[in-house]
């Protein structure tokens, strides 16, 4: 999930504590303009080249599509707000850019995991059963929908619960959730299980019988040089898609631990360093946005 959870980074005091020097605010705006800059540009360079090749168009490479615009999405309408709300601890957006800000750049994490849950599935198909027919265009968009779909119905709390509330020093955008405390922990639990835990699990299943069968050995009375090269475009794209899902992982892990952490024991916001941990954590989960376009270039040359 994306970072505009409920301010669980900003303490409940009427008085903003997490007051930074000047270096280290210019420290954290370099590092996430950064993300921004590479998401944003190296996504649309995908998006751009799969749009714009009419070899590019196959079913893996829509969803590759999909993934790219969620993650430039997530950059782009998230990374740079919330570090903002994240270092000052003052929501200076208004009402209706607090609901958005909990909602779509969230939902833009959710369609990125499921697309890339629906590419492993794809890759398993076309190579543990290739004589069963692939999906057509027309299923392919109807797949998207309903990525996108999933990932609506599963952050609509945000939006609905969002608000803001106005101190005299500060003002707090965040997830007033009917019974607070318990109906947090819930809903990050809920998240971590259903958009980390679950799907890096059908993704960590299918490509390891992928790999097994790709890297295991090859298939008797076949050695012809077209096998061959089939066999290593193959290894390639599952290569690729395994570091793709790998880095994931890692870069959000600490956000779903830090979250369940806080909702375990509220007392942990009041600790002088933890901003400095969110403002970690969430630049690392952010950072997962500019990745996928650099591994791509590194791993496939088309």
């Amino acid at each position: 999930m994306a970072a505009p959870q409920n301010g669980s980074n900003i303490t409940t005091n009427y008085t903003n504590q997490f007051v930074q020097p000047p270096w280290r605010i210019a420290l954290w705006s370099v590092a996430y303009s950064s993300v921004l800059a590479v998401a944003v540009f190296g996504n649309l360079i995908v998006i751009w080249i799969i749009l714009a090749h009419k070899r590019m168009r196959t079913v893996t490479n829509y969803f590759l599509l999909n993934l790219a615009f969620s993650d430039a999405s997530m950059a782009a309408f998230n990374s740079l707000i919330n570090f903002i709300y994240g270092a000052h601890g003052d929501w200076y957006f208004g009402e209706a850019y607090c609901k958005f800000h909990n909602f779509f750049p969230v939902t833009s994490v959710f369609a990125s995991i499921y697309s890339m849950t629906v590419i492993a599935v794809d890759r398993y198909m076309a190579i543990i059963h290739p004589l069963k027919p692939r999906l057509s265009c027309k299923a392919t968009t109807g797949v998207i929908i309903c990525i996108w779909s999933l990932a609506v119905v599963l952050t609509f709390p945000l939006c609905y619960f969002s608000t803001i509330r106005a101190y005299s020093s500060r003002t707090l955008c965040y997830v007033a959730w009917p019974r607070r405390n318990d109906d947090s922990l819930m809903y990050h639990i809920i998240v971590a299980v259903f958009v980390y835990v679950l799907p890096l699990g059908v993704m960590g299943i299918t490509y390891t019988i992928v790999g097994v069968t790709l890297w295991g050995g090859e298939i008797p009375g076949d050695s012809s040089d077209s096998y061959h090269g089939q066999l290593r475009a193959k290894r390639k794209v599952v290569k690729m898609m395994i570091i793709v899902v790998v880095t994931f992982a890692l870069c959000w892990l600490p956000f779903h631990v830090y979250f369940i952490g806080i909702g375990l024991n509220k007392r942990l916001t009041k600790w002088k360093y933890i901003q400095q941990v969110y403002l970690s954590v969430m630049w690392l989960a952010m950072s997962s946005t500019m990745y996928n376009p650099i591994i791509y270039c590194c791993l496939n040359s088309s």
